[in-house]
């Protein structure tokens, strides 16, 4: 285990508490299956509550009873505004106003799932190793352990918020539990030791530490414009675990809706008297 970043099944143990739940998480152990298609089997136990995404569940077993809520849940006693605060900020990160929370109300342990909607790996990271706090892309939070606070870091860079991939807004979670991103294709993690990085803007997943996030041009403007890799790159500076993603979901979605002819984009081929020719050797050939 390091940096907060868990490759196996493990369990973390903090108390209960039944008041303000801002600093404490619930004990969860979990299993992570496939490969390419992750899903994780989060394992509760009786009274225990996971708080996930809407839509997320693949599957649950009897006993476990869920509920959608507006917010976290992190703090109990916030109230009814609080709540609503808390709903508001999701919506400017483009999510649902309300979490689905999946409780264990039955005697013994019982286990519900949770899947990415796109391929790619799941991350599971330990909170209390990383300081607490983790900034994440706006959409590659999953699920997490009752008691992490999920909320809004608004990027202060005026140009990191129009041409980032990220954008403006940015999730935080802050917690000392167990909290469970996905990101496209492969995750690779760096430690920077006051150092800098350049990427892709979509490639950033999350980040931890005393890092500091800005955009910068690619390059001259032959590279910016003729390079192939944008107008602007990201750079993260400073001391702290970052985590990549070699397949970002936007990337992916883009190259799909430009060889989607039914839908405006254009099939390489498509016009040459050889195109059925080869279709039927890619195993594609429809009449």
């Amino acid at each position: 285990m390091s940096c907060g970043l868990v490759n196996h099944k493990t369990a973390i143990i903090f108390p209960k508490n039944t008041g303000n739940m801002s600093n404490v998480s619930d004990e969860i152990d979990f299993q992570i299956y496939g490969d390419d298609m992750q899903a994780v089997e989060v394992e509760l136990d009786p009274g225990e509550t996971v708080v996930a995404e809407a839509g997320a569940m693949n599957w649950m077993e009897e006993g476990i009873r869920f509920e959608a809520r507006m917010g976290d849940g992190s703090a109990v006693n916030s109230g009814f505004f609080g709540s609503v605060l808390g709903a508001g900020k999701r919506m400017l990160t483009g999510e649902s106003l309300f979490m689905t929370h999946f409780t264990n109300d039955g005697l013994d342990k019982r286990r519900v799932a949770f899947a990415s909607p796109y391929p790619g790996k799941i991350m599971p990271i330990q909170l209390g190793e990383l300081g607490g706090e983790v900034i994440c892309q706006k959409d590659a939070f999953l699920c997490a352990a009752r008691g992490t606070e999920i909320s809004i870091a608004l990027n202060k860079r005026l140009g990191a918020g129009f041409f980032g991939g990220e954008g403006f807004i940015l999730q935080r979670l802050r917690g000392h539990g167990m909290a469970f991103l996905h990101a496209g294709g492969t995750i690779v993690q760096k430690e920077l030791n006051n150092e800098s990085l350049r990427i892709d803007t979509g490639c950033i997943v999350a980040y931890a530490g005393q890092i500091d996030y800005s955009i910068e041009a690619a390059g001259g403007l032959k590279s910016m414009f003729f390079g192939g890799e944008g107008l602007f790159l990201a750079t993260l500076r400073g001391t702290g675990t970052v985590w990549l993603q070699s397949l970002p979901f936007s990337r992916l979605a883009n190259r799909i809706l430009a060889n989607a002819p039914e839908i405006g984009g254009k099939s390489k081929g498509e016009k040459s008297p050889l195109r059925h020719l080869g279709r039927m050797m890619d195993g594609d050939f429809r009449i």
